[in-house]
């Protein structure tokens, strides 16, 4: 495409701000590797909230709704839409929890958890485990969707969008540190979320679309604007296999198992990595509470429908695959997928305009490659380096070593990102890589039982499992193909069942860790009461630095919250789908769940501080 001289002007004018932001902070952001990690534990809950959004809003991300919506309709974003639950159970337990433990990363935390030398090795392992391995495959699959932007829209070759992508996001995410992203981030998802509206309104204007009513009305997309998926009758009456398939794949596994037992970046059960390091930053309880509340509430009701128009509007356009293969002779056949689809869209813009929307998704791939960066350093540093290698290392020495492990994850990211081929491919990867390791996050908090050797044996199980399903089953077993949601049922059940039996076997922490841990935590709950009864018999009762939390009245408001945050998005959906009555139902389940939401907060508080006193 040629981009006209007002789209360089917006293009070159985003990059500029993001390197002065950068260079402005940079000055603080390397007095100590708390402040170029954590900010000091001084941010506001809307510039984190803000930044929760911007980070989980990639270039990938419109991409995999797009090649979501081609494949299944809008139905099928619920394998994506279950982690609300997640998201809703962190905002009203685990976020304050996090910001308790006042710990610099989430994986310091084993170490505050557990104790002894597994505890140590937990640590480190999974610092190396997350921080450099899965964080840079995370950062590969965002840089693939860089790779097919800067070939649909700027005839790029791979290396040159991916060399391209990186260089002003290292840059600025290396002088900043947590601070220069946050404030980037702030900049990037306005920007990011117009662009994102911008490219919807365009795309329903497209002479073949002719408008939102034109483009429900079209044969390619009637059967696609379910928000749940339907069932359809076969010839003898019963329902289709390929119907049933789809409503287990993409709605009853992830609501029923799904959301609680898989470990997935931005999702985690109990919150964790680049979520946990923004609730750490906080100032307060409080704000790490808002942040959280704001990014579920914008990441689920505000923002997937302009990708979900863009996605219905590309099957009008370009139907199948070949059809954008004509379109689009220079680009690699081997990554024509679905999810090229999207930037396809995006060919259509008019000058100016495209510079905002191309704009946009540099903005969304540098906000989630900065967070990505910081937060993989964090890891090392802190969990690595200062912990097993130079435990007297300087604060300015840990800031370089820092600044030097960003540079390295990406250049190593950016390799991998040449191999992947889509972006829905690299999701279930990651989502199996994670299965079954998702409830121990959630309970160890809560039972005092869970150790470090459980979680070893998690994460040990669910990655052979993962590299079995990836590597060797098909060779094994070719008469015996198995469904991806079929592959996580059995890695689910396969690795809880390992670590609980890890748990009831293993040897617990020491009693002085789990005291000082409930001491400063106070989590609540009757997974603990053998360690306060314990405590009292001994006459050493454990004195609480904070107010326990009420269960039963957090996991109401985690209720009325998602079912409040669901009602929005289908209303959003049912109003322009032109559906009035079923719109109208569901703002009334909206503002009810919203006024439930806001009793059940005041009950909550009030027995938090009945307890307390």
């Amino acid at each position: 495409m040629q981009l006209g001289t007002i789209d360089w002007i917006i293009i070159l004018g985003f990059f500029a701000l993001a390197l002065i932001i950068g260079a402005v902070v940079s000055k603080r952001a390397g007095r100590s590797s708390s402040d170029f990690f954590v900010s000091g534990r001084n941010m506001p809950w809307w510039l984190l909230g803000f930044s929760m959004v911007a980070t989980t809003f990639s270039t990938d991300t419109p991409n995999l709704v797009t090649d979501i919506v081609r494949k299944t309709g809008v139905a099928g974003n619920w394998v994506w839409w279950a982690f609300l639950l997640t998201g809703m159970l962190t905002v009203f337990v685990y976020a304050r929890l996090w910001r308790r433990s006042k710990v610099m990363t989430d994986i310091e935390f084993y170490e505050l958890r557990y104790s002894g030398r597994l505890a140590a090795f937990l640590r480190g392992f999974r610092a190396l485990y997350l921080g450099v391995f899965f964080n840079i495959m995370i950062m590969a699959t965002v840089s693939l969707a860089a790779i097919k932007l800067g070939g649909i829209m700027l005839g790029l070759q791979p290396w040159e969008s991916i060399l391209y992508a990186s260089i002003v996001t290292v840059l600025f995410s290396s002088m900043g540190g947590l601070t220069g992203v946050l404030l980037t981030d702030f900049v990037l998802f306005i920007i990011a979320m117009t662009g994102a509206v911008a490219a919807a309104g365009v795309a329903v204007q497209h002479a073949d679309v002719q408008g939102l009513q034109g483009l429900f009305s079209h044969p390619a997309v009637a059967g696609k604007l379910n928000l749940v998926p339907h069932l359809e009758r076969a010839a003898d009456g019963g329902f289709s296999p390929e119907s049933v398939n789809l409503l287990v794949s993409v709605m009853i596994i992830p609501l029923a198992v799904q959301w609680w037992s898989v470990w997935y970046p931005g999702a985690e059960p109990g919150g964790g990595g680049y979520l946990a390091q923004r609730m750490l930053a906080a100032k307060d309880e409080r704000h790490a509470t808002g942040a959280v509340f704001f990014f579920n509430i914008a990441h689920y009701a505000l923002r997937p429908w302009p990708w979900i128009i863009v996605g219905l509007a590309s099957l009008v356009v370009f139907p199948d695959l070949a059809s954008i293969r004509e379109a689009f002779p220079q680009v690699d056949p081997s990554v024509v997928e679905d999810d090229l689809a999207y930037p396809a869209m995006l060919t259509f813009l008019p000058r100016g305009l495209l510079g905002l929307v191309l704009a946009s998704l540099v903005a969304a791939y540098m906000s989630t490659i900065s967070t990505h960066l910081n937060w993989g350093s964090s890891y090392v540093v802190n969990d690595f380096y200062r912990r097993f290698l130079r435990p007297q290392a300087s604060e300015r020495e840990l800031v370089r070593v820092g600044r030097l492990s960003t540079v390295l994850m990406m250049l190593a990211a950016g390799l991998i990102a040449l191999e992947l081929r889509n972006a829905l491919q690299a999701f279930h990867i990651l989502l199996q890589i994670g299965a079954g390791t998702g409830l121990i996050f959630i309970l160890r908090w809560f039972w005092w039982r869970v150790n470090a050797l459980s979680e070893m044996v998690a994460m040990a199980v669910s990655f052979l499992i993962a590299c079995y399903f990836q590597f060797v089953h098909a060779h094994l077993f070719p008469a015996v193909p198995l469904e991806d949601w079929q592959r996580l049922l059995i890695g689910v059940t396969v690795t809880t069942a390992c670590w609980l039996t890890a748990a009831w076997l293993g040897r617990p922490a020491d009693r002085a860790t789990l005291r000082r841990f409930c001491a400063r935590v106070n989590a609540g709950g009757p997974g603990w009461k053998t360690i306060y009864a314990e405590a009292e018999r001994e006459g050493d009762p454990i004195r609480a630095q904070h107010a326990a939390v009420h269960l039963p009245s957090s996991i109401l408001c985690m209720l009325f919250g998602t079912f409040a945050v669901y009602a929005a998005l289908f209303a959003a959906g049912l109003w322009m789908y032109g559906e009035a009555v079923s719109a109208f139902l569901m703002t009334v389940l909206f503002l009810g769940s919203a006024a439930g939401l806001g009793t059940a907060w005041k009950r909550k508080s009030t027995a938090e501080q009945g307890a307390s006193s």
